[in-house]
């Protein structure tokens, strides 16, 4: 039998009045689980930096295909999401059951919106195992604590950690995060990661106005870094092909949209 149940963590009250990041984003993509504060803010950060429902959408695409590949190509059966985000088409989920049944998947968040929408999240095959867990990405030994009751940390799992690190502000704490998650994983493990950039060489500079529009006006605050900050988050693991790029040129084919300052990267655990 399939197992699905979630978690609560003790997250915040929802509050309708300030713009989310989740809502915001599900706005940006073209979804429906939003209120009129995250379109107000999302049309507003939309007017000063064009491209970012472009980046969102890439970002969305380079889950598809990380996922895809991971399954298909490095046999991945069991997968960490951190900072899932609210539920759309295509999630992780749907994506690795596809391609293998047997799947275990634990989504991540402590977003009052997708906790209660985690149900969506939670359907699984009778073959596999989905679970939800109500948690913040500056604890995790929590994360992982809660999420070995459902995953084999004796087996490879990719932990997905798509566009989530922006929102630890302090580098260094960033860096231990990934690297605290990469050592309870073992050898054969990967990790996915995006992170926006304010790199000039992929447009990211007008991300520094846009982002302190929102840090003024909506929740969490968030940051984006250089291409150098961004690859240290895999130090000590082996980048796969074609290394950190721009998420919509990863593994990129002929209809591939235009780089967008948002990289995104595969490495494994050796």
């Amino acid at each position: 039998m399939s197992e699905s149940h979630t978690r609560s963590g003790g997250s915040a009250r929802l509050n309708t009045g300030v713009a989310h990041n989740a809502r915001v984003w599900n706005y940006w993509v073209g979804g429906k689980d939003n209120y009129e504060v995250d379109q107000q803010v999302g049309e507003h950060v939309a007017g000063m930096f064009p491209i970012i429902r472009e980046i969102a959408l890439a970002d969305r695409w380079f889950l598809g295909r990380a996922v895809r590949f991971l399954a298909e190509e490095q046999g991945i059966r069991q997968f960490l999401d951190i900072g899932t985000g609210l539920p759309t088409v295509e999630n992780t989920h749907e994506i690795a059951q596809r391609i293998a049944p047997d799947s275990r998947i634990v989504y991540v968040d402590n977003d009052p919106i997708v906790l209660v929408h985690a149900r969506t999240l939670l359907t699984s095959t009778s073959e596999g195992v989905t679970d939800y867990i109500d948690a913040d990405v500056h604890d995790p030994d929590a994360i992982l604590e809660r999420a070995a009751e459902t995953l084999d940390f004796s087996k490879p799992v990719a932990v997905m950690m798509l566009g989530i690190l922006n929102f630890v502000l302090d580098g260094d704490e960033a860096r231990s995060i990934a690297r605290r998650v990469m050592a309870a994983v073992p050898p054969g493990s990967h990790l996915a990661l995006t992170h926006p950039t304010f790199d000039a060489d992929l447009g990211g500079e007008g991300q520094i106005p846009a982002m302190k529009f929102w840090n003024e006006n909506a929740t969490p605050p968030v940051t984006a870094r250089s291409r150098e900050d961004i690859a240290s988050f895999f130090d000590g693991l082996h980048l796969l092909e074609p290394g950190l790029v721009s998420c919509s040129q990863w593994r990129a084919e002929p209809d591939t949209p235009a780089a967008v300052p948002q990289f995104g990267a595969v490495a494994v655990k050796r």
